[in-house]
């Protein structure tokens, strides 16, 4: 069974990091030797702190606790939208807006709009409105809906954040640390592992290796909600 998930990780390039002069020297104890001026990432390593990781998860998911995923690339925005939506999680990915944990107060009043946005038809105000005041308006709801949909419904800070490259997203790690909530991170060989509670050592910039990571931690998800 582990030599065939380890496969499936070679399939998807989870081994492959950066460029060696990119790496950060904390991701050490992970990693193989380079091959070709890339570090090679050691995936019996990885497979355990994924196990690590999503035993963690599985226990959040029993307590009926909130999990918040995170990653805003362009390789991880479908993959981190589809694991919220098949764990009925929140997620952000498209931008980080900074506060979005630690001012949540000003983050639910800008939902707050989006809703009154999504609503405007219904308001006494609509029939007086222009074309031009409309089509502002309409920009305006989409950029909201792009940033917040995905956390319309979090009324208080999330138990655990599940991110996507934690070196590109240091804003949500910086968040989390200062209000100490669980981090689970992708960190590829230029990231700091030190800093992320339960880091996963794999490639964060291949999206078949995005996928297959997030899958394991939705399956410990899932066997936790049923428990």
């Amino acid at each position: 069974m582990v030599n065939e998930l380890i496969k499936e990780m070679v399939e998807a390039g989870v081994h492959y990091g950066h460029q060696t002069k990119k790496w950060n020297p904390k991701m050490k104890p992970y990693l193989m030797k380079d091959k070709g001026g890339i570090y090679i990432i050691d995936l019996e390593k990885t497979l355990r702190c994924l196990d690590t990781a999503s035993s963690f998860l599985s226990d959040i998911s029993a307590k009926k606790k909130n999990i918040l995923f995170v990653g805003c690339k362009r390789q991880a925005q479908q993959a981190v939208r589809e694991a919220a939506d098949a764990t009925g999680q929140l997620y952000v990915n498209h931008r980080w807006l900074g506060g979005t944990m630690t001012n949540l107060t000003t983050i639910r009043k800008s939902v707050e709009r989006l809703k009154y946005l999504e609503n405007i038809e219904r308001s006494p105000e609509y029939k007086a409105m222009s074309k031009k005041e409309l089509a502002a308006l309409g920009r305006e709801k989409d950029k909201l809906f792009r940033n917040l949909n995905g956390v319309r419904n979090m009324e208080k800070h999330p138990d655990a954040l599940v991110i996507v490259d934690t070196a590109k997203e240091s804003i949500a790690v910086a968040e989390a640390r200062r209000l100490k909530i669980p981090i689970i991170g992708i960190v590829d060989t230029n990231g700091d592992p030190s800093i992320i509670d339960y880091p996963i050592p794999a490639n964060d910039d291949a999206m078949r290796s995005i996928r297959m990571v997030l899958q394991n931690l939705v399956d410990g998800i899932s066997v936790g909600a049923k428990a």
